[in-house]
């Protein structure tokens, strides 16, 4: 297919607009159950060796310096380093542990450090972690990979840069949120367009493959003309990647949220004028819609498999290099390995006592993924990278017929259907760029547990 870019609809946002999943995984997290046999990771690790795909690693490194207010990440904020060694001496043993079952000569394709800050840790600290990384797994050293790491720009050093990139870090991802200086106060969250330049400057000298900035809309005080400024400033950078989430204010979930004053939040209306005009500054300024948030280059590597068909959605996102199994390390992460999804303990304690003192993988739920799970996993992941899915693939895949297997989802999809958000023909569903902005709620007609009675509480689609 050919990128196109998303079209705003207000009449369809208004109508569509509801809270559902982000589809980073299907089924999603609530569906883990909790006491998940260990027999059952061990069983689907042996599947994983005997099919020998290429592995994607993730590290979560839970400490921060100081709280964000509108963070709702699994982290520790501790300004005591101290804290930071005692974790990773657990954390080598979780990964020694796993990697004992893994045959060692396959690839690890992807890696990524998140958090938390992973750059929280000491440089030494870091050169310990990829030593001790490398030394149970066959990392890649042509710089083919996709390694990535997650830095807060206000709190490094530009050393850390080289640093990052001798360690075989290829990507980096900026977490930079707003420029304005009444924003950040009122979130917490600080970092200046001069600290974040700098970065970048040595970031491009470095010779990383990409840079990636993560932009948040809805923030207390922001409004279109104050956003407008730092899209300005951002786009002066000229990122390869570039993300902007939507502030879900949920303080019954998440306690450090309770920090905003609910008053500054732009009104409705307003946080949809701030997306609407974002997204046209950025297509103005040459970066695709990529889906779900994301925009890129259009030579950058996600938009190359976009175009190509493979990109794919994980865990961490959208990711470039598909068919792996994704074994993630690290209290709360959670793994995606043959058919299953395991997660960790998501406290230290617990995750701590689970390997130090019962010597076990520190998984605390998981889900075996039926057949019909795969199923609905491979179209959602289909329509959420590429806005289009052709029957015949699925039916030749599957041995079945796609649209009486999904009768229900296609009379779902119905009402979209006629208000051209999605296209059905004979041969398949094409998303129109009227649709794209409202991906999530076209996937959620094929997502099975929706339709359970004791439903899941979601952000907002937009």
């Amino acid at each position: 297919m050919t990128t196109v870019n998303v079209r705003w609809n207000a009449e369809m946002i208004r109508r569509y607009d509801l809270a559902g999943p982000r589809y980073t995984s299907y089924p999603t997290a609530p569906q883990f159950v909790d006491d998940y046999a260990t027999s059952e990771v061990d069983a689907a690790v042996a599947r994983s060796n005997a099919a020998g795909r290429p592995l994607s690693l993730y590290f979560h490194i839970p400490f921060c310096d100081t709280i964000c207010y509108y963070c709702g990440c699994n982290k520790i904020v501790t300004a005591n380093k101290k804290r930071a060694q005692p974790y990773l001496d657990t954390l080598y043993q979780e990964i020694a542990m796993r990697a004992a079952q893994i045959d060692s000569d396959r690839p690890v394709h992807q890696l990524h450090w998140g958090g938390g800050t992973p750059t929280y840790i000491s440089d030494e600290q870091k050169i310990q972690l990829m030593a001790e990384t490398r030394k149970h797994f066959n990392l890649l050293d042509d710089d083919s990979g996709e390694y990535s790491i997650e830095i807060h720009p206000g709190a490094m050093n530009a050393e850390t840069i080289s640093v990052l990139r001798e360690l075989g870090f290829n990507r980096l991802s900026m977490g930079v949120q707003d420029f304005d200086p009444k924003v950040q106060e009122a979130v917490n969250r600080f970092n200046s367009f001069e600290e974040v330049a700098e970065l970048v400057h040595k970031a491009k000298e470095e010779k990383f493959h990409s840079l990636s900035m993560d932009l948040i809309y809805g923030l207390p005080h922001q409004s279109v003309e104050s956003v407008d400024r730092t899209l300005d400033q951002i786009i002066d950078l000229n990122p390869e990647r570039l993300s902007l989430f939507n502030y879900a204010h949920m303080p019954h979930l998440f306690k450090s949220q309770k920090q905003i004053d609910e008053t500054t939040l732009p009104e409705p209306q307003e946080k949809l004028a701030i997306l609407e005009n974002s997204i046209d500054q950025l297509q103005q300024a040459g970066y695709v819609y990529i889906g779900m948030d994301h925009f890129a280059k259009p030579n950058d590597a996600l938009t190359i498999a976009q175009d190509n068909g493979e990109l794919q959605r994980n865990f961490q996102g959208y990711a470039t290099h598909g068919n792996c199994d994704l074994f993630a390390f690290g209290v709360s992460a959670i793994s995606s390995i043959d058919n299953i999804f395991v997660q960790n303990h998501k406290d230290i304690p617990g995750y701590t006592k689970a390997i130090e003192e019962e010597k076990q993988t520190p998984i605390l739920k998981g889900l075996t993924l039926t057949d019909d799970d795969q199923l609905r996993q491979a179209v959602i992941n289909q329509l959420i990278c590429h806005f289009e899915l052709e029957y015949a693939p699925f039916n030749h895949a599957y041995q079945f017929d796609f649209c009486e297997y999904f009768a229900d989802a296609l009379e779902e999809l119905q009402p979209m259907i006629a208000d051209g958000l999605i296209i059905r023909s004979d041969s398949g569903l094409k998303v129109s760029d009227d649709g794209r902005l409202l991906i999530r709620r076209i996937c959620m007609a094929f997502d099975a547990y929706l339709k359970s009675p004791q439903p899941v509480r979601y952000s907002r689609i937009i």
